[in-house]
C-alpha cells in the first residue's frame, strides 16, 4: 500500500480531515481535503463534521484551530513546524504601552501564539488588517508581532497613530526591492504581487499587495499572462493549479520557509497512525485568545 493509499485509509479511521498551508510541499497540498491561508482554514476547520483535524503547516495555526473548535481533537504532523515570528512580542512591552497610551488598542496579527493572542484586543488578518484597524475606535495602535504589516496598515490609515513592534517573517522580509527590480527588469511584462509580510519599499513596486489567497484570486482574474510573485514560492502549486497558461517568476532567490517545509506525507502517515502529536491547551488560554478572533470577526463582517 503507497504512503498516498495509507493515508486515506487512516483518514477514514480517525473520522480526520486533513487541512494544508499553501506553502506548504506541493504533494501534501495535493493530498489535503482544503487548502489555504491559515485563517481560512481555521474558519474552515469550525465547518468540518469530522472529529479530528491534521493541520499541515506551522503551531500557531495548530493552536488558532485549537481556540476555534476546542471540542475537536487537533494534531500537526511535525509538532517542531513553528513560525519564529509569532513569537516576536512581548507581554511586558504590551503592558508597558498600555501604561503609556490611555486610549490603546493592541492588534495581533493572526500569525502569532495564542499567548501573545491573549494580551491583545482583536486580530486581524493580512487581508482585513486595513479593515479593523481603521473600525476600532482608538487611536492608538499597538500593531504585533509583525512590523511590516503594521507598517503597511499604517500607510492605509493614517489618521491612527501606530506604534510597532520589531517582529518580522524572515521570508517576506529577504525579498529585496533591488531584487523585484532585476526581476521587473528580465520580465518587464509581468505584474508585481506582494504579500504585506514584505517591506514597504518592496510593497511600494507592487500591482497588487494582499494576502498569500488574495494574490491567487488577482493572478486567476488578471488578463496578465506573467507575474512576479513575492511570497513564499509553495504558493506557486496553486497558481498554476488554476492558471496553467499563466507564468510565475520568484524575485531570484529561495523564496523559502523550512518550517512548512517540514511537513511530509510520511509525516502525515506517521500523524494520522500515532495520534500522539495532538494540540493542546489549558482552557483559561484557549478563552482569553478566543475573545480577540471573535473580536475580528466581528469588526470584518
Amino acid at each position: 500500500m503507497s504512503t498516498i493509499d495509507k493515508i486515506q485509509e487512516l483518514k477514514k479511521r480517525r473520522d480526520a480531515v486533513i487541512l494544508a498551508h499553501y506553502y506548504v510541499d506541493d504533494k501534501v497540498q495535493a493530498i489535503a481535503d482544503y487548502v489555504g491561508d491559515s485563517f481560512y482554514l481555521s474558519k474552515v476547520a469550525t465547518t468540518v463534521e469530522a472529529k479530528t483535524i491534521l493541520f499541515c503547516g506551522v503551531s500557531f495555526m495548530g493552536e488558532s484551530a485549537k481556540i476555534l473548535n476546542p471540542e475537536k481533537t487537533v494534531i500537526m504532523p511535525d509538532m517542531q513546524a513553528d513560525c519564529p515570528m509569532a513569537h516576536m512580542a512581548e507581554p511586558e512591552k504590551i503592558s508597558r504601552m498600555r501604561r503609556e497610551y490611555e486610549d490603546l488598542a493592541v492588534v495581533c496579527y493572526i500569525n502569532s501564539t495564542a499567548e501573545l493572542k491573549t494580551y491583545s484586543d482583536v486580530c486581524v488578518t493580512s487581508s482585513n488588517a486595513v479593515k479593523i484597524v481603521r473600525a476600532l475606535p482608538n487611536r492608538h495602535i499597538y500593531f504585533i508581532p509583525d512590523e511590516n504589516l503594521g507598517r503597511y496598515a499604517a500607510s492605509q490609515v493614517p489618521e491612527k497613530h501606530f506604534i510597532f513592534n520589531d517582529g518580522f517573517c524572515h521570508v517576506h522580509t529577504s525579498i529585496s526591492a533591488e531584487n523585484v527590480r532585476k526581476a521587473k527588469e528580465a520580465h518587464p511584462g509581468a505584474e508585481i504581487l506582494v504579500h504585506p509580510e514584505c517591506t514597504l519599499e518592496v510593497t511600494k513596486l507592487a500591482d497588487y499587495i494582499g494576502s498569500t489567497s488574495g494574490i491567487i484570486d488577482f493572478a486567476t482574474s488578471s488578463p496578465a499572462g506573467e507575474f512576479i510573485i513575492c511570497t513564499e514560492m509553495g504558493v506557486l502549486y496553486e497558481l498554476r493549479q488554476k492558471n496553467p497558461g499563466k507564468r510565475f517568476y520568484s524575485v531570484g532567490h529561495r523564496q523559502f520557509c523550512p518550517n512548512m517545509k517540514r511537513i511530509s506525507l510520511e509525516k502525515i502517515e506517521d500523524a494520522l497512525e500515532s495520534m500522539s502529536n495532538t494540540v493542546e491547551l489549558p482552557e483559561e488560554r484557549r478563552l482569553l485568545a478566543l475573545r480577540p478572533l471573535e473580536r475580528m470577526l466581528q469588526l470584518g463582517s
